[in-house]
């Protein structure tokens, strides 16, 4: 009965729900918001495996701490995307294969 459920374990089924059909995109909105934090730090490692396997993640979040872990980042202020940021390595690997796709063609 989702009613008897608190928060926190009402976000962890959906979750479970979210990733049951091993899905290749991954919306989530706050999936940390209702948790503790080492509950939280438990599902961003679990986010971490799963992209890592492939599955693309957008997710919305207002805990610097978690957005710090992703590769990419977009700062969202009055609705307007005030700055894109992207992991060093990620940056270098994106403009290696845009090298490679150019010398390709």
């Amino acid at each position: 009965y989702p009613a008897e459920l608190s928060g926190g374990q009402q976000q962890r089924v959906a979750i479970a729900r979210a990733l049951a059909g091993q899905p290749r995109l991954l919306l989530a909105d706050e999936p940390t918001g209702n948790l503790d934090t080492q509950m939280a730090r438990s599902v961003m490692e679990l986010l971490e495996d799963i992209n890592q396997q492939g599955t693309t993640i957008i997710m919305v979040t207002h805990d610097p701490e978690l957005a710090a872990r992703a590769q990419r980042n977009v700062h969202i202020v009055d609705g307007m995307a005030t700055d894109l940021s992207i992991e060093p390595g990620l940056a270098r690997a994106m403009h290696a294969q845009a090298d490679v796709a150019l010398a390709g063609t």
